[in-house]
């Protein structure tokens, strides 16, 4: 793991570093309590096709798991997004299409990005200031694409946040095999008028999830219409089930 930046603001440090992995680099986004000393809980947090490690959503929970609650969050780029991409001067958009084209060709992506967690975990683990202790996921849209096979490939994570995504797509039959393996908790957001992904089949997710404790949170609006309550909620159902 080598650190690119640091950066210390409003009682958050934020650290900029790239893990380099199987010949190609995982570049992330760290933050933690400035003093940050002994074990503190882990959220590892999954961004939205088109976005980034630097989205604004997720920049905000990840400094808000800090301050309110003391814990370490974390954000990797996804594939053809951010840092990772090699294309320039692409339309806002291209990230979005590149990643469709990616997911439809290439059945080795969500084993690779599993990969990219995990490494990921594992640097921070061997960070003495940071003290990894229990760890937890979030992650919509994309980041359940990617981050519900995670979560039930990696037995470190023990509660998740998941949605905006229904049984379909080029990997549904890996989806819903993941989905049934999975035994943490999980809080699943939904919007009730997605355009992307239709509301029998996001029913039909939740429905896969093997968890015995899940739970259903519906707004009405579009995709990317998720309220700010329901980032309150997140961080209120990682904190019941990752402690203080």
């Amino acid at each position: 793991m080598h650190f690119v930046e640091d950066i210390v603001a409003k009682g958050v440090r934020e650290r900029r570093f790239d893990i380099e992995r199987q010949g190609r680099v995982v570049p992330g986004l760290l933050w933690t309590p400035p003093d940050a000393e002994g074990s503190r809980p882990l959220v590892l947090i999954g961004h939205g096709a088109s976005g980034s490690k630097r989205e604004d959503y997720v920049v905000a929970l990840g400094r808000r798991l800090v301050r309110h609650l003391g814990y370490a969050a974390v954000a990797i780029d996804g594939p053809v997004h951010g840092d990772r991409r090699t294309k320039t001067g692409s339309a806002p958009d291209a990230p979005f299409f590149d990643f469709g084209q990616m997911w439809s060709s290439d059945m080795t992506m969500t084993d690779d990005h599993i990969g990219d967690w995990r490494a990921t975990i594992d640097a921070l683990q061997a960070e003495s200031d940071i003290g990894v202790g229990a760890v937890g996921y979030w992650g919509l849209s994309m980041g359940t694409i990617l981050g519900l096979p995670t979560v039930a490939a990696e037995s470190r994570i023990s509660v998740a946040v998941l949605g905006l995504m229904g049984l379909t797509g080029p990997t549904k039959a890996r989806i819903a095999t993941d989905a049934a393996t999975i035994s943490c908790p999980v809080l699943f957001l939904m919007q009730w008028d997605d355009e992307l992904f239709p509301r029998d089949k996001v029913f039909d997710l939740f429905g896969a999830l093997g968890s015995s404790d899940k739970r259903l949170h519906a707004h009405p609006g579009r995709h990317g219409d998720v309220p700010l309550e329901e980032f309150e909620a997140s961080e209120r159902f990682l904190a019941l089930h990752l402690g203080a």
